[in-house]
């Protein structure tokens, strides 16, 4: 099971909300290659840590790809540029965010001196970020964190009380595909 968080906050290039800029990039995905199985609803929440940025739209993704984690972080980095991202500083607001969750059961740590870009796998925040959790758990409500074995109940259950994260209803919400 490949995870991959979406999130925006602000217009895209041509002007697009946030929420559309989440769907196009669903859509870019698929186009360069990869099969969305699963997707859940699209949620309000607000930055993360607190700011003055607007609140974001953020779902979660369950994908089929092939390849190495690494390869797949590169193709995700590659549909940001294309939809005219500019990685900057941390915690900034962004026109599209796509995040790898997780990769399987793959298990990384931190980055090392040798190599401080290195991937980890699971997300090292995920557990933490109720933006993250509450879409997974529309499209795999039963996924086990491989590092922790914690449910994602569970880490629901233990999030810090001061983060919103609430279901968006309009007509480009569609249902999730759950696994």
């Amino acid at each position: 099971m490949i995870l991959v968080a979406i999130g925006a906050n602000i217009p895209g290039t041509s002007g697009s909300a946030p929420q559309e800029n989440c769907e196009r990039a669903l859509e870019l995905l698929e186009t360069d290659g990869l099969t969305v199985v699963a997707r859940s609803r699209w949620y309000r929440s607000s930055p993360w840590p607190r700011s003055d940025q607007p609140d974001y739209v953020n779902g979660v993704t369950c994908i089929e790809a092939h390849g190495s984690p690494e390869a797949l972080l590169q193709r995700l980095h590659a549909i940001e540029a294309q939809m005219g991202r500019v990685r900057g500083a941390p915690n900034i607001s962004r026109t599209i965010d796509l995040d790898l969750l997780a990769y399987g059961q793959l298990i990384r740590g931190a980055p090392t001196d040798g190599d401080p870009m290195r991937l980890q796998l699971p997300h090292p925040r995920l557990h933490e970020r109720a933006f993250v959790l509450f879409p997974l758990s529309d499209i795999a409500p039963t996924w086990i964190h491989p590092a922790s074995g914690r449910s994602v109940a569970e880490m629901i259950a233990d999030l810090a009380d001061d983060q919103d994260c609430a279901v968006i209803e309009s007509p480009l919400n569609k249902m999730p595909r759950s696994l």
